[in-house]
């Protein structure tokens, strides 16, 4: 089970992630909150099947997930490839 997003898990995942706890901005940051925060949906909606605003904003992270790894694979393609890697993102 995917623990609920508090303050102390978003600053462990910045710092793991990121340059360190207050480096917020970074893809590679917040694509692994995203991924942390979907994981989370994802276990809410298979106990509750019709909370659908619940299912949107999952939908809607998932947009946003895609289109900063987008940008970072455009960007740089190494950071790309170790981010999916760390995440296991693809198959």
């Amino acid at each position: 089970m995917v623990e609920k997003i508090t303050s102390a898990k978003k600053a462990e995942i910045f710092e793991k992630y990121g340059k360190n706890a207050q480096d917020t901005g970074a893809p590679e940051a917040q694509v692994a909150l995203f991924t942390h925060r979907i994981q989370y949906l994802t276990e809410h909606l298979k106990t509750h099947k019709k909370d659908h605003a619940t299912r949107l904003s999952l939908l809607k992270l998932v947009g946003k997930r895609r289109s900063l790894l987008k940008y970072l694979a455009k960007k740089d393609i190494e950071r790309y490839r170790a981010i999916i890697a760390k995440l296991g993102l693809r198959k």
